[in-house]
């Protein structure tokens, strides 16, 4: 499996070779540094260890910073892939080149916070009626029973926070590359704010 992490840049539209206005997502890869390489003789199975934006030395505990080498400053995201396709050395930098050639992505994020909301809004409910005397515009209804024993019952769809979740978002396409500007555009939206963190992988559910 090959991936990276980068920042979403934001959303723009382009024109395809047929003419067609489709919307994009822009994300830029910042240099990902390899700070570990796992063996199967040492390990079990063999992978490689990213890491992302440097970490103040001071605010790094002792067992989390045992995991850098000495030439290499701790850093503040680290992520393990399994089956790197691509030979790379502790140390080394790793850029939108190691997603040459493929077509097909999968990009995981935080999905964007917006509060605590209510059930229409949060699940979809379509509420009651919206005429005069109604009573029930946009509540959530019955929650459990009304007699012995009076209790809610569990995982009924309740008001409360919604978003700032793990998302990943399956075979995005990949539109456009640029490797002078470390830019890939893919078709259609990825989660998480502007600006924000996500992981970029070749699809797993599509060929490349």
């Amino acid at each position: 499996m090959l991936g990276l992490y980068a920042k979403k840049i934001g959303m723009t539209q382009v024109f395809d070779d047929a003419g067609n206005l489709m919307p994009v997502t822009v994300m830029r890869f910042d240099p990902n540094v390899v700070i570990a390489k796992k063996t199967k003789e040492t390990h079990g199975y063999e992978a490689v260890v990213v890491g992302l934006d440097d970490q103040k030395k001071s605010r790094v505990t002792k067992p989390r910073a045992g995991q850098f080498p000495e030439n290499i400053s701790p850093k503040k995201r680290i992520h393990e892939l399994r089956d790197f396709e691509k030979q790379v050395d502790v140390g080394s930098s790793l850029g939108i080149e190691v997603l040459e050639g493929v077509r097909y992505v999968d990009v995981s994020g935080v999905s964007k916070g917006k509060g605590f909301q209510g059930v229409v809004r949060r699940y979809g409910f379509g509420g009651g009626r919206k005429t005069h005397g109604s009573k029930f515009h946009r509540e959530p209804g019955s929650t459990g029973q009304s007699t012995y024993p009076a209790k809610t019952f569990k995982n009924v769809k309740l008001p409360g926070r919604m978003g700032r979740e793990n998302v990943t978002v399956l075979s995005l396409k990949v539109i456009k590359m640029d490797t002078e500007k470390q830019l890939i555009m893919v078709k259609g939206a990825v989660p998480g704010i502007n600006k924000g963190l996500v992981f970029v992988r070749s699809a797993v559910k599509k060929g490349r």
